[in-house]
């Protein structure tokens, strides 16, 4: 048996499959996990109550975390305005421009982690699906990417913001931090994205929203949420 097996073994005897716990015991158990020697991301994951097939029922949308992610954001920014490129990279943005960044991504270019445009660049960025799309780096309206606010969206990808969707299982998998993050900052993380995903419920969608959640960090099992313990309210 390899090594990361002997780890998972370890783990799974600490956890008890059969029973969910609390958001705050379930993050204190995940911290107590035998751990690889790298700093985790920790993952919560939603099997909710939509039928995505139906075009009223999309999941999705974007926070900031308010302890952040615990990782650097790589943020390219494309618009045609020399001010709002100025504003761009007084906000911290590592890539600003026009013409030149979207011949450089065409030509395969995507080294950054968010891409924000303004709504006048966006009928020559839609083109670079092609580009763009596989590493779901497309700008959308939902998400807050396609903007004139640019400075205030360079300041909200760099301090952690995170994006959601529903799949074609109706789940979500979202980052919510680093495992070296304190437990009540996890729990912080957690409970902002709950109301997240609890603003973006579609009207349409009846019945019970989170049919299941769990946390997790990259190298561990998953550990079940009692998802009627979440704060689904501000």
């Amino acid at each position: 048996m390899g090594k990361k097996s002997k780890l998972y073994r370890a783990q799974l005897a600490k956890i008890d499959k059969s029973v969910q716990l609390n958001l705050n015991d379930a993050v204190a158990l995940l911290k107590e996990l035998p751990t690889p020697k790298f700093d985790q991301t920790v993952e919560m994951s939603f099997r909710l109550g939509v039928d995505p097939k139906q075009t009223d029922q999309t999941v999705r949308g974007a926070l900031p975390l308010p302890k952040g992610t615990g990782k650097t954001v790589s943020v390219c920014v494309i618009t045609d305005s020399v001010e709002l490129q100025k504003e761009a990279q007084d906000a911290g943005a590592d890539f600003f421009g026009y013409d030149d960044l979207i011949e450089k991504i065409k030509g395969g270019w995507v080294d950054f982690d968010v891409l924000i445009a303004t709504p006048s660049a966006m009928p020559k960025v839609r083109p670079l699906g092609r580009q763009l799309g596989p590493k779901g780096l497309m700008p959308n309206p939902k998400t807050g990417t396609v903007t004139e606010k640019i400075g205030a969206a360079v300041a909200e990808a760099k301090a952690g913001r995170v994006e959601f969707r529903a799949d074609k299982g109706a789940c979500v998998q979202v980052p919510v931090g680093k495992l070296s993050f304190k437990a009540e900052d996890i729990v912080e993380n957690c409970n902002a994205l709950v109301k997240a995903l609890v603003k973006a419920k579609p009207a349409s969608a009846k019945g019970v929203y989170f049919l299941s959640c769990t946390i997790s960090a990259t190298m561990t099992p998953g550990i079940k949420i009692d998802a009627r313990t979440l704060a689904t309210k501000e």
